[in-house]
């Protein structure tokens, strides 16, 4: 039997038996390695190298700044801002969630995370309005998908490292696509609310009310626009943006908001380390992964078959964009993004398509597939925090997969959404 055969086959049979994926990986690339007889030393070299790089250490402390931030209140204030803005409309509560996850997006850059920071809040309080749970825990879920949508956002941080790419670029290619994904899910959940007659608060909007919150939460607004301001003015890079984060996390939690305790601070470390470790696991093996996959010529092999069904740009864009999604429903999005950058990548690329462009088309496909069953992380979070079966969270949540598969493919077929803003600020 070959090696590619081997590597395919134990993959599929480790995933569907349940195995994390970063084992399924691991198994199968070592059951590779060892019909090809190729040494094991491959697998650690490549791992080792794989998290050997400065611009992986954003990942970290990203993760970092974003449980700082959590914990330090400024998730608490940026619901605040989104309450007012949009809370007395029908379905209010549900597209203040989706607004605050996207605030709280241009933070964190994790998806789980940004469900876990507003759905502990907001899902209790939809369902005290009246909410159904499985529309509340479905509306954290979905919004929580725009963590690694709008920057700063790690899958991007992985996708530049694994494809070579611009990381800067990324998250200035991802900042029009994330507006357009909050819309379509804001949008969603009106619809869905006027039909099922939730409510918003029917307060009028008083600008000085707006006024008091925003200047409340004005930390927390600024942390975007620090983070982001930095990396596009030049003044530090994506990776030390990360630590400025941190940083700032630190300080305004502590001592503006003083809702962070120092007796908070290790375990705050440690739910990060965590979290650390896991994705640096995964990032590892599959980087030896997508390694042996260039080395067997999978990407070849792929591209002929592909291109045999057809040759025309925008199909074999559609061809791809459908692998993500299935490949969504079972996959992690972190390895998802770094063993399919390398295979579609050199297609897509010779067929004239920008990578910038193909990268926030991978992030949103990886986006999508937090969000579907059967093992969707963003699923298992809000079902965590709301108690919804995960049966009830899969129907509930298609409404807004379907969306934003909708809006996954307008971003495909029109480029400039994406490279407007890197091409406007080359």
């Amino acid at each position: 039997m070959s090696a590619p055969l081997v590597l395919a086959l134990t993959f599929i049979v480790c995933l569907l038996m349940g195995v994390p994926i970063a084992f399924t990986i691991g198994v199968a690339t070592m059951a590779a390695l060892w019909v090809g007889g190729i040494p094991f030393t491959f697998l650690s070299q490549n791992l080792f190298s794989a998290v050997d790089s400065f611009a992986i250490m954003a990942v970290p402390f990203f993760i970092l700044a974003g449980a700082l931030m959590e914990t330090g209140g400024l998730s608490r204030r940026l619901i605040d801002v989104a309450n007012a803005l949009v809370g007395r409309y029908v379905g209010g509560l549900g597209m203040v969630t989706i607004l605050a996850c996207a605030f709280f997006a241009a933070i964190s850059g994790s998806s789980p995370a940004t469900v876990a920071a507003i759905g502990c809040m907001m899902i209790p309080a939809m369902i005290k309005k009246g909410y159904n749970k499985t529309f509340s825990a479905s509306v954290a879920a979905s919004g929580g998908g725009l963590g690694i949508l709008i920057p700063p956002s790690i899958p991007m941080i992985i996708y530049g490292v694994v494809g070579s790419v611009s990381i800067g670029q990324m998250f200035l290619a991802g900042i029009i696509p994330g507006i357009i994904i909050s819309v379509i899910l804001l949008s969603t959940a009106y619809f869905i609310a006027r039909k099922n007659g939730y409510k918003g608060s029917n307060e009028p909007f008083i600008f000085k009310d707006f006024l008091k919150v925003t200047r409340d939460a004005v930390w927390a607004l600024l942390a975007p626009v620090i983070i982001l301001g930095g990396i596009y003015g030049g003044i530090f890079t994506p990776t030390e943006s990360a630590v400025v984060a941190v940083v700032y996390g630190l300080i305004v939690g502590l001592f503006v908001y003083k809702e962070l305790k120092w007796k908070d601070i290790p375990e705050v470390f440690i739910r990060a380390a965590m979290v650390t470790g896991s994705v640096i696991i995964i990032v590892g093996m599959a980087a030896a992964f997508s390694k042996l996959i260039t080395m067997y010529q999978i990407p070849t092999m792929l591209a002929q078959v592909l291109l045999g069904i057809s040759e025309h740009k925008l199909v074999v864009l559609a061809l791809i964009n459908i692998v993500i999604l299935f490949a969504g429903m079972f996959m992690e999005t972190l390895s998802l993004i770094i063993i399919f950058t390398p295979l579609f990548l050199p297609i897509v690329m010779d067929l004239g398509v920008n990578p910038i462009h193909f990268g926030i088309i991978l992030v949103i496909g990886a986006e999508i597939g937090l969000m579907s069953p059967p093992v969707g992380v963003n699923l298992f979070v809000a079902s965590g925090i709301s108690g919804v079966s995960m049966e009830k969270m899969s129907r509930g949540i298609l409404p807004f997969i379907l969306m934003m598969i909708i809006g996954l493919f307008v971003i495909t077929y029109i480029p400039k959404i994406s490279l407007f803003l890197p091409q406007l600020l080359r």
